[in-house]
């Protein structure tokens, strides 16, 4: 094999390697954003029923899906606006190794344990809260916005940040890895008109956050002191907080685990040291 030979074959996988990660990227931030899940949906709806009207003969239905495939582009860009936007913010956003830190067995337990307590000290007060953990999808640009901290996570600290009078208890916390990022973070609402008029604003933004991003949102109401989750603009409404650490620990876990022996070795360890 000659030296451009070599070259031309190199250049061909790279540009190969290139496009498929193009489409991972946005195959994955289709996924983590609901709306354009829904538009990519009905994207697809569209050309299945162009293909069936080819094959049958319909004309009329065929007619019409012409027209609306020729400005159909156009306009999506249109009227789909801020969704195309928050899908390439998304894509600015995402982490390319993944999340902040991936956490091993007894960091997770350790994370979801002062989380747990927590929350049952607030639901208990009826102090409201409002706690966002970060995976995939990088926070970086509501962090910027709030209150850095960067402290270790303790059940403590969490109920200080939402107790009535703090300065900081009306905003979000984010959670990165083991660590608590920031304070008083302000989420984009929801405005999904299928919300229920008795949530307020802490459910209104979690909702917000979790269909932009994929990250996990609890929330506490002040009124009732009902503890919620929303994971992907889908609201769990009125958890028992055994439900809640169920859910936390199902989430934080590892998509795939690239060491699967060293994740056994771990657990075994915690329960040796347990015992």
């Amino acid at each position: 094999m000659t030296t451009d030979l070599i070259l031309n074959t190199i250049k061909k996988i790279i540009d190969i390697a290139f496009v498929w990660l193009l489409f991972y990227f946005i195959l994955k931030n289709i996924r983590n954003n609901v709306k354009m899940t829904l538009l990519f949906k009905g994207i697809i709806f569209v050309l299945i029923i162009r293909v069936i009207s080819n094959v049958f003969g319909l004309v009329t239905i065929g007619l019409m899906l012409e027209f609306v495939i020729m400005w159909g582009p156009l306009a999506l860009i249109i009227i789909f606006q801020p969704e195309i936007r928050t899908a390439l913010e998304q894509i600015g956003r995402t982490q390319l190794l993944g999340r902040h830190k991936t956490l091993t067995v007894g960091e997770r337990e350790q994370v979801v344990s002062e989380i747990v307590n927590s929350i049952e000290y607030l639901k208990k007060s009826k102090i409201g809260a409002l706690i966002v953990i970060e995976r995939d999808v990088s926070l970086r640009e509501y962090i910027k916005k709030s209150k850095k901290m960067y402290a270790n996570i303790s059940s403590e600290l969490l109920v200080s940040v939402f107790f009535p009078n703090n300065p900081l208890h009306d905003g979000g916390v984010i959670i990165q890895g083991d660590k608590i990022t920031s304070a008083g973070a302000v989420f984009p609402t929801s405005i999904d008109m299928k919300i229920g008029k008795r949530l307020g604003t802490r459910h209104r933004a979690a909702l917000g956050i979790s269909e932009e991003t994929d990250c996990v949102a609890i929330i506490v109401s002040e009124e009732t002191g009902r503890v919620s989750v929303a994971i992907g603009g889908e609201l769990s409404y009125n958890l028992t907080v055994d439900d809640m650490k169920n859910i936390l620990i199902e989430e934080l876990q590892p998509k795939k685990e690239l060491f699967p022996e060293i994740e056994l070795e771990d657990e075994k360890t915690e329960g040796d040291k347990n015992e």
